[in-house]
């Protein structure tokens, strides 16, 4: 016999309770998105089972229970973390999320690059539009320059450590391969500029694209929608 525990978590809590889960050996079942009818918000539910406390409940009286974390409220432009750094076969449900309701799922740790495949298809599947392809590919150019940008720095700074430390060249090279492990850290904040520039561009160009699909008057309280929280946003930083 088995039953159903169903806990309620917040967008920003999610991965904090997948890590909990993880860590006392649960294993991923599935991960399903709905959408809400009355209000237009979707809810997303990961279910697991706990491995470890299932055997010892089963051996009991044979019963066992399934895990769910249940995210509700969720808005269609909010970004949903990834668990796929937790469990990657969580990786087609996440696809099948985004495809089927547009859901904006984020750092997929599958070989994508961080980017869905997509189809050119009215809703309900998601719209690739030349505009987002094209910010996508320069997203990943600046990517893989920025990374090239950084490895070369860190061969610099391996290079000048190895050479001023004269006779302690085995503390240097031990520097320097902490330097090559790290590029980002010894690139500097050049790096990160250019990779967060081509990411704040690459969301925009889909944004645009999502509101180019829309009735232009949902489209238009969308943009109002977005102006006043960024407005607001603006207005956090500089308190």
């Amino acid at each position: 016999m088995q039953k159903a525990i169903y806990t309620t978590v917040g967008i920003d809590e999610l991965l904090s309770h997948v890590q909990a889960l993880k860590g006392v050996g649960a294993r991923f079942v599935q991960m399903h998105a709905e959408r809400n009818v009355d209000d237009g918000t979707y809810r997303l539910v990961y279910t697991f089972i706990n491995v470890r406390a299932a055997r010892e409940q089963i051996a009991q009286d044979g019963s066992y229970a399934i895990e769910n974390l249940v995210v509700e409220g969720i808005d269609q432009y909010q970004e949903i973390p990834s668990i796929s750094s937790y469990y990657p076969a969580v990786f087609p449900f996440e696809n099948e999320a985004h495809d089927l309701f547009g859901l904006a799922i984020t750092d997929m740790q599958i070989d994508f690059k961080g980017f869905f495949y997509q189809v050119s298809t009215a809703e309900p599947m998601s719209v690739i539009t030349p505009e987002v392809k094209v910010a996508r590919e320069k997203a990943m150019k600046v990517r893989a320059a920025a990374e090239a940008k950084a490895r070369k720095a860190a061969a610099e700074k391996a290079a000048a450590a190895a050479a001023a430390a004269g006779e302690a060249a085995t503390g240097a090279g031990d520097a320097a391969g902490e330097a090559a492990a790290q590029p980002d850290a010894a690139a500097g904040s050049d790096a990160q500029h250019d990779e967060a520039a081509a990411k704040a561009a690459l969301k925009a160009a889909e944004m645009e694209a999502k509101l180019a699909a829309m009735d232009p008057e949902k489209a238009a309280k969308v943009r109002a929608a977005l102006a006043a929280k960024a407005a607001r946003d603006k207005q956090k930083k500089e308190a």
